[in-house]
């Protein structure tokens, strides 16, 4: 179906929100500065971050190793500028800024001494180690099932709780999808109550300064309310960036050049519902009020976008240029087993789109030019897999007729024959090959990798040596990268050999865990880039040098879901941390790093 032109939101909901910023390549005031001890001794690797007069808009740089930073910025008015450091206080000043001003401003960094004041600067990686797990299991259960849309442990989740509390936190965490049996359930709530009971957590957190730190800089332009989950973030072929807010059906247009951000309404059909095939879910209160759950998008040469509906179960075109949008509906099938959550999609060398199906463990090819689905069945891997995989649609069927009641929790067999997490599949990340176009996937909860004959549709798995593969992502020369979401590792693996090799992720203090959600492979360098949920930093890993360089971001409580490059050398992702009122500004935001000046980085 062909939708007319998309009209703007409302007035209520914002026509075009200008978010109050000078042309980023145009920039003309500077400021520099040192940072140091209160002492003297400088501080390398802190972070500088200019506000903007709007308090929508920042610019944050790195110190060198003496400690000095240089900061040319577009801003002007009445700003604010933050130096910020591991255990140490944030140091404030504000002044008025002209738009060709040149100022220097020295931050003096005072160290932090209260076990209080310590603990709630650390990163949720310090309070989430220090949970007192009963073993590995629950441990393992815990990163798996209650970490994945959100942080554990920063200030919002990790406040105290009595137990009543905690029991209804869980269950309507598992109502939203954590897959865990009544035993875990019960293990998991105990966990919480025990470990966030308001004490400071005492962890000495280390940072490694890398020289590369120095010619960084990141910028963030805010999006949305603290209600908006802006999951993910797309570079389009005019180079702006596209967010997908899952949540309210919107897609929120940055131009960087500008600084101008467009909210565009998703239109719906005539079929569609609030929550879509979920309605029976009792979906974020707030958070999710739309009926397509747009999550994922891919570019087609002509400049097309498509996006995948994750609610709605329909594959949606959207041309930024015409702003036409056409609807597809993937295909259902007997008991409603194929069409349920269409995750990540990816596009091919002949602009075929390929994309996961999570709930229904299945792969999809939609022909752009034929406009056709090709549907592919994975394996299941276990009765109990089976199950899921045959029954789930039926499950989700019946309890449309009682809305938002969470019965699946009732009805499903990961609850009732004590399945758990491992009763899923959950094929999730996608990419194909630059080599030779091959399609490969991974199945977060099966723990395995896969790829599929393009003539004769047969699919081949591997486990892979570590849990939670995520979203991963080819580099320029056929190797494949996969993150171990549950043990906080980097595989590689090697098409050709099938071989896999692991690379661990650097933590900030021992004991502590990453999360690495996804990632993205530079399609020049080679150059590695990783969501380090966990720790607030986005890590860069240097394949021919084998070692990381990590890149703390200014906006504690982070949460990206995707990466992308724009031609102008940033790498760009959105914060969307559910609910995006735990992080420290409230609301999502676009967050864009140029590793190297200039562009020198550009794609």
């Amino acid at each position: 179906m062909t939708m007319q032109p998309t009209r703007l939101l409302l007035p209520a909901l914002a026509i075009i929100c200008l978010v109050a910023a000078a042309n980023p390549q145009a920039r003309a005031g500077t400021i520099t500065g040192l940072v140091a001890t209160a002492d003297g001794q400088p501080v390398a690797g802190a972070l500088v971050t200019l506000w903007n007069e709007a308090r929508n808009r920042k610019e944050t740089v790195y110190t060198d190793a003496e400690g000095r930073y240089t900061l040319a910025t577009g801003f002007a008015g009445k700003v604010q500028l933050r130096g910020r450091a591991p255990m140490y206080r944030d140091f404030n000043v504000a002044f008025d800024l002209a738009a060709d001003d040149t100022q220097q401003h020295n931050l003096a960094l005072v160290r932090l001494t209260d076990p209080q004041e310590i603990s709630d600067s650390l990163t949720a990686s310090a309070h989430a180690a220090a949970l007192p797990f009963p073993d590995p299991e629950t441990k393992n259960t815990f990163i798996s099932q209650c970490s994945y849309c959100h942080q554990q442990g920063n200030s919002l989740t990790r406040r105290p709780r009595p137990a009543a509390e905690w029991n209804d936190v869980m269950w309507r965490m598992e109502g939203y999808g954590a897959y865990i049996t009544y035993a875990e359930h019960r293990r998991i709530q105990k966990l919480l109550g025990d470990g966030f009971d308001g004490r400071p957590v005492n962890a000495v957190q280390t940072a490694p300064f890398s020289p590369e730190m120095a010619r960084a800089r990141i910028e963030e332009w805010h999006a949305g309310d603290t209600m908006s989950f802006l999951h993910d973030t797309i570079v389009g072929h005019d180079d702006k960036l596209y967010g997908i807010d899952e949540g309210k059906d919107v897609i929120f247009i940055l131009d960087r050049a500008t600084g101008a951000i467009e909210v565009v309404e998703i239109p719906t059909e005539a079929d569609d519902q609030v929550g879509g095939r979920f309605r029976g879910v009792r979906l974020p209160i707030g958070v999710f009020t739309g009926m397509h759950g747009p999550h994922s998008a891919a570019i087609t040469r002509d400049g097309a976008m498509y996006i995948t509906g994750a609610l709605s179960g329909k594959l949606i075109r959207f041309d930024p240029a015409t702003r036409e949008w056409r609807f597809f509906k993937i295909p259902e099938g007997f008991l409603w087993r194929k069409g349920l959550y269409p995750h990540t999609i990816r596009t091919d060398q002949d602009d075929n789109l390929w994309f996961t199906v999570t709930m229904s463990n299945r792969l999809m090819k939609f022909d752009t030019k034929a406009e056709e689905f090709t549907d592919i069945g994975l394996p299941h891997g276990g009765f109990l897999r089976w199950m899921t995989d045959t029954f789930m649609g039926v499950v989700l069927k019946i309890i449309q007729w009682f809305p938002e009641q969470n019965l699946q929790l009732a009805l499903s067999h990961h609850k009732w024959l004590n399945g758990g997490h491992e009763a899923f599949n959950w094929p999730y990340g996608i990419d194909v090959n630059p080599l030779d176009d091959s399609v490969w996937y991974a199945k977060l909860l099966g723990n395995r990798i896969g790829t599929v004959n393009r003539e004769t549709l047969e699919v081949t798995e591997f486990e892979t040596p570590h849990a939670g593969p995520r979203r991963m992502r080819f580099g320029p020369d056929g190797i494949l990268w996969i993150p171990s979401f549950d043990e906080g590792k980097l595989m590689r693996f090697d098409p050709k050999s099938t071989q896999f090799e692991t690379i661990d992720l650097p933590v900030l203090s021992e004991g502590e865990y990453e999360m690495p959600y996804a990632l993205a492979v530079h399609p020049k360098t080679g150059d590695v880039w990783i969501a380090a949920n966990n720790t607030d930093r986005v890590l860069r890993y240097l394949p021919q040098q084998k070692r990381f360089i990590a890149y703390p971001m200014p906006n504690r409580v982070i949460w990206f879901r995707d990466i992308d490059f724009t031609r102008d050398g940033q790498v760009c992702m959105s914060n969307s941390n559910l609910p995006a009122y735990a992080h420290e500004d409230l609301v999502p935001a676009f967050v864009c790093i140029e590793p190297e000046p200039g562009g020198a980085y550009g794609r």
